[in-house]
Protein backbone atom coordinates (compact mmCIF):
# COMPACT_ATOMS: atom_id res chain seq x y z
CA UNK A 1 0.00 0.00 0.00
CA UNK A 2 1.64 3.42 -1.05
CA UNK A 3 3.02 5.57 2.24
CA UNK A 4 3.00 9.33 1.74
CA UNK A 5 6.96 9.37 2.16
CA UNK A 6 7.29 6.91 -0.76
CA UNK A 7 9.95 7.59 -3.02
CA UNK A 8 8.36 8.22 -6.34
CA UNK A 9 9.96 8.78 -10.34
CA UNK A 10 7.87 10.25 -12.97
CA UNK A 11 8.73 9.59 -15.80
CA UNK A 12 6.68 11.30 -18.93
CA UNK A 13 6.87 10.64 -22.63
CA UNK A 14 6.08 14.45 -23.81
CA UNK A 15 5.10 12.75 -27.34
CA UNK A 16 1.96 10.98 -26.08
CA UNK A 17 0.67 13.58 -23.20
CA UNK A 18 -0.95 17.17 -23.48
CA UNK A 19 0.96 19.47 -21.06
CA UNK A 20 -2.35 20.85 -20.13
CA UNK A 21 -2.80 17.24 -18.13
CA UNK A 22 0.77 17.16 -16.62
CA UNK A 23 -0.61 19.24 -13.54
CA UNK A 24 -3.62 16.86 -12.74
CA UNK A 25 -1.06 13.79 -13.03
CA UNK A 26 0.91 15.41 -10.31
CA UNK A 27 -1.78 16.06 -8.23
CA UNK A 28 -2.90 12.65 -8.54
CA UNK A 29 0.18 11.02 -7.61
CA UNK A 30 0.47 12.96 -4.36
CA UNK A 31 -1.82 10.00 -3.31
CA UNK A 32 0.78 7.70 -4.13
CA UNK A 33 3.94 9.26 -2.30
CA UNK A 34 6.59 11.88 -3.12
CA UNK A 35 7.63 12.61 -6.97
CA UNK A 36 11.00 12.54 -6.29
CA UNK A 37 12.50 12.38 -9.56
CA UNK A 38 10.43 14.64 -12.64
CA UNK A 39 11.53 13.93 -16.31
CA UNK A 40 9.74 14.51 -19.98
CA UNK A 41 11.29 13.15 -22.45
CA UNK A 42 11.15 14.46 -26.16
CA UNK A 43 12.93 16.43 -28.70
CA UNK A 44 12.38 19.98 -28.00
CA UNK A 45 12.92 20.54 -31.52
CA UNK A 46 9.66 19.98 -32.68
CA UNK A 47 7.19 22.57 -32.90
CA UNK A 48 4.41 20.52 -31.64
CA UNK A 49 6.00 20.20 -27.91
CA UNK A 50 6.63 23.88 -27.74
CA UNK A 51 3.61 23.78 -24.91
CA UNK A 52 5.92 21.88 -22.58
CA UNK A 53 8.54 25.10 -21.89
CA UNK A 54 5.79 26.67 -19.41
CA UNK A 55 4.25 23.83 -18.15
CA UNK A 56 7.80 22.31 -17.28
CA UNK A 57 8.99 25.57 -15.75
CA UNK A 58 5.42 25.34 -13.48
CA UNK A 59 6.05 22.29 -12.22
CA UNK A 60 9.97 21.95 -11.89
CA UNK A 61 10.10 18.78 -14.57
CA UNK A 62 13.32 18.18 -15.90
CA UNK A 63 13.25 17.89 -19.66
CA UNK A 64 15.10 15.67 -21.16
CA UNK A 65 16.39 16.01 -24.75
CA UNK A 66 16.49 13.56 -27.43
CA UNK A 67 16.82 13.69 -31.22
CA UNK A 68 14.69 11.85 -33.63
CA UNK A 69 18.00 10.88 -35.47
CA UNK A 70 16.75 7.97 -37.52
CA UNK A 71 13.02 8.14 -39.05
CA UNK A 72 10.33 5.82 -38.15
CA UNK A 73 11.79 4.88 -34.48
CA UNK A 74 11.33 6.60 -31.65
CA UNK A 75 14.01 7.48 -29.55
CA UNK A 76 12.01 9.37 -26.67
CA UNK A 77 10.60 6.03 -25.91
CA UNK A 78 14.41 4.63 -25.80
CA UNK A 79 15.85 7.02 -23.54
CA UNK A 80 12.74 7.11 -21.33
CA UNK A 81 13.38 3.26 -20.99
CA UNK A 82 17.25 3.70 -20.45
CA UNK A 83 16.64 6.15 -17.79
CA UNK A 84 14.30 4.23 -16.19
CA UNK A 85 16.24 0.96 -15.98
CA UNK A 86 18.89 3.15 -14.23
CA UNK A 87 16.79 4.43 -11.69
CA UNK A 88 15.68 1.54 -10.87
CA UNK A 89 19.03 0.08 -10.22
CA UNK A 90 19.39 2.58 -7.66
CA UNK A 91 17.04 0.96 -5.50
CA UNK A 92 16.01 4.33 -3.83
CA UNK A 93 12.30 4.32 -5.32
CA UNK A 94 9.06 2.56 -4.20
CA UNK A 95 7.40 3.35 -7.12
CA UNK A 96 7.33 4.44 -10.75
CA UNK A 97 5.12 6.80 -12.71
CA UNK A 98 4.76 6.28 -16.15
CA UNK A 99 2.83 8.96 -17.98
CA UNK A 100 1.93 7.46 -21.98
CA UNK A 101 -0.51 5.71 -23.70
CA UNK A 102 2.41 4.18 -25.86
CA UNK A 103 2.71 0.11 -25.34
CA UNK A 104 6.62 0.25 -26.36
CA UNK A 105 6.54 0.93 -22.60
CA UNK A 106 4.43 -2.94 -21.65
CA UNK A 107 8.00 -4.78 -20.73
CA UNK A 108 9.47 -1.65 -18.93
CA UNK A 109 6.25 -1.95 -16.54
CA UNK A 110 6.82 -5.52 -16.29
CA UNK A 111 10.32 -5.37 -15.43
CA UNK A 112 10.31 -2.42 -13.04
CA UNK A 113 7.40 -4.32 -11.05
CA UNK A 114 9.71 -7.60 -11.39
CA UNK A 115 11.88 -5.86 -8.58
CA UNK A 116 8.67 -5.58 -6.52
CA UNK A 117 8.53 -1.87 -7.55
CA UNK A 118 5.00 -0.35 -8.20
CA UNK A 119 3.89 0.93 -11.46
CA UNK A 120 1.94 4.13 -12.13
CA UNK A 121 0.17 4.30 -15.42
CA UNK A 122 -1.76 7.37 -16.63
CA UNK A 123 -3.00 7.71 -20.21
CA UNK A 124 -5.79 8.02 -22.88
CA UNK A 125 -8.52 5.52 -23.24
CA UNK A 126 -7.14 4.43 -25.97
CA UNK A 127 -3.90 3.24 -24.16
CA UNK A 128 -3.74 -0.47 -25.55
CA UNK A 129 -4.85 -3.07 -22.90
CA UNK A 130 -1.27 -4.75 -22.59
CA UNK A 131 0.12 -1.82 -21.15
CA UNK A 132 -2.68 -0.56 -19.05
CA UNK A 133 -2.57 -4.50 -17.12
CA UNK A 134 1.58 -4.25 -16.97
CA UNK A 135 0.56 -2.01 -14.60
CA UNK A 136 -0.22 -2.21 -10.78
CA UNK A 137 -2.66 1.05 -11.26
CA UNK A 138 -3.45 2.56 -14.35
CA UNK A 139 -5.76 6.22 -14.45
CA UNK A 140 -7.03 7.88 -17.21
CA UNK A 141 -6.44 11.33 -17.97
CA UNK A 142 -10.01 12.25 -18.32
CA UNK A 143 -10.96 11.47 -14.92
CA UNK A 144 -8.00 13.65 -13.87
CA UNK A 145 -9.49 17.47 -12.70
CA UNK A 146 -6.93 19.87 -13.82
CA UNK A 147 -6.02 22.37 -11.08
CA UNK A 148 -5.65 26.06 -11.64
CA UNK A 149 -1.59 26.17 -12.37
CA UNK A 150 -1.92 29.15 -14.64
CA UNK A 151 -1.04 27.42 -17.31
CA UNK A 152 -3.11 28.12 -20.50
CA UNK A 153 -4.35 24.29 -21.76
CA UNK A 154 -3.82 23.38 -25.59
CA UNK A 155 -6.79 23.70 -27.70
CA UNK A 156 -9.02 20.51 -27.33
CA UNK A 157 -6.68 19.56 -25.22
CA UNK A 158 -9.22 19.09 -21.97
CA UNK A 159 -11.78 16.01 -22.40
CA UNK A 160 -15.30 16.37 -21.11
CA UNK A 161 -16.32 15.47 -17.60
CA UNK A 162 -17.20 11.91 -17.32
CA UNK A 163 -21.10 11.39 -17.39
CA UNK A 164 -22.20 9.63 -14.81
CA UNK A 165 -23.36 6.59 -15.60
CA UNK A 166 -26.88 5.38 -14.30
CA UNK A 167 -27.45 2.15 -12.23
CA UNK A 168 -29.34 0.53 -14.86
CA UNK A 169 -26.24 0.57 -17.67
CA UNK A 170 -24.16 -0.12 -15.13
CA UNK A 171 -26.03 -3.23 -14.09
CA UNK A 172 -25.67 -4.32 -17.50
CA UNK A 173 -22.08 -4.20 -17.38
CA UNK A 174 -21.88 -7.88 -17.27
CA UNK A 175 -17.58 -7.67 -16.77
CA UNK A 176 -17.96 -4.69 -14.13
CA UNK A 177 -20.73 -6.47 -11.85
CA UNK A 178 -19.07 -10.20 -12.07
CA UNK A 179 -15.70 -8.68 -11.18
CA UNK A 180 -17.23 -6.82 -8.11
CA UNK A 181 -19.20 -10.03 -6.78
CA UNK A 182 -16.09 -11.84 -7.27
CA UNK A 183 -13.71 -9.40 -5.13
CA UNK A 184 -16.16 -9.32 -2.20
CA UNK A 185 -16.01 -12.83 -1.70
CA UNK A 186 -12.53 -12.92 -1.95
CA UNK A 187 -11.95 -10.25 0.56
CA UNK A 188 -14.86 -11.16 2.90
CA UNK A 189 -14.54 -12.84 6.19
CA UNK A 190 -16.99 -16.63 7.05
CA UNK A 191 -19.71 -14.04 7.47
CA UNK A 192 -19.72 -12.83 3.95
CA UNK A 193 -18.74 -9.10 4.83
CA UNK A 194 -15.69 -7.35 3.47
CA UNK A 195 -14.46 -4.13 4.22
CA UNK A 196 -14.97 -1.93 1.29
CA UNK A 197 -11.12 -0.89 0.86
CA UNK A 198 -10.04 -4.33 0.71
CA UNK A 199 -12.53 -4.65 -1.81
CA UNK A 200 -11.35 -1.93 -3.57
CA UNK A 201 -7.58 -3.50 -3.77
CA UNK A 202 -9.03 -6.80 -5.01
CA UNK A 203 -10.72 -5.41 -8.06
CA UNK A 204 -7.47 -3.58 -9.29
CA UNK A 205 -5.58 -6.91 -8.96
CA UNK A 206 -7.96 -8.22 -11.78
CA UNK A 207 -8.48 -4.76 -13.26
CA UNK A 208 -5.76 -2.21 -13.12
CA UNK A 209 -7.24 0.53 -14.88
CA UNK A 210 -10.49 0.17 -12.38
CA UNK A 211 -11.53 3.36 -11.15
CA UNK A 212 -15.09 4.81 -9.81
CA UNK A 213 -14.20 8.07 -11.62
CA UNK A 214 -14.52 6.05 -14.97
CA UNK A 215 -18.38 5.68 -14.86
CA UNK A 216 -18.36 9.40 -13.31
CA UNK A 217 -18.36 8.66 -9.38
CA UNK A 218 -16.30 9.95 -6.93
CA UNK A 219 -15.47 6.50 -4.53
CA UNK A 220 -16.32 3.18 -4.75
CA UNK A 221 -18.87 3.19 -2.28
CA UNK A 222 -21.23 5.41 -4.79
CA UNK A 223 -20.51 3.04 -7.46
CA UNK A 224 -21.82 0.35 -5.73
CA UNK A 225 -24.44 1.88 -3.97
CA UNK A 226 -25.83 3.02 -7.60
CA UNK A 227 -25.55 -0.79 -8.64
CA UNK A 228 -28.41 -1.47 -6.14
CA UNK A 229 -26.80 -5.21 -6.26
CA UNK A 230 -24.97 -5.08 -2.61
CA UNK A 231 -25.94 -4.48 1.30
CA UNK A 232 -23.48 -1.94 3.29
CA UNK A 233 -22.71 -1.43 7.14
CA UNK A 234 -20.88 1.03 9.25
CA UNK A 235 -17.69 -0.86 10.81
CA UNK A 236 -18.33 -0.75 14.72
CA UNK A 237 -16.09 2.42 14.72
CA UNK A 238 -18.08 3.58 12.77
CA UNK A 239 -14.73 5.21 10.31
CA UNK A 240 -14.91 2.50 7.51
CA UNK A 241 -17.78 0.44 5.70
CA UNK A 242 -18.19 -2.90 4.67
CA UNK A 243 -20.03 -4.32 1.90
CA UNK A 244 -21.32 -7.93 1.13
CA UNK A 245 -23.29 -9.52 -1.86
CA UNK A 246 -26.75 -9.81 -1.91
Amino acid sequence: MAQPNDLLAVLIDADNVSPARIGAVLTEITQYGIASVKRVYGDWTKANLRGWKDAASEHVIHPMQQFDNTVGKNATDSALIIDAMDLLYTRRFTGFCIVSSDSDFTRLASRIREDGVTVYGFGERKTPEAFRNACDRFTYLDVLVEPDTGVEPDAGAVAAVVTRVPGNKLRGDTKLLSTIRQSIGTASGDDGWANLSAVGLQIRKQLPDFDPRNWGYAKLSELLRELDRFTFEQTNGGGGVRVRNR
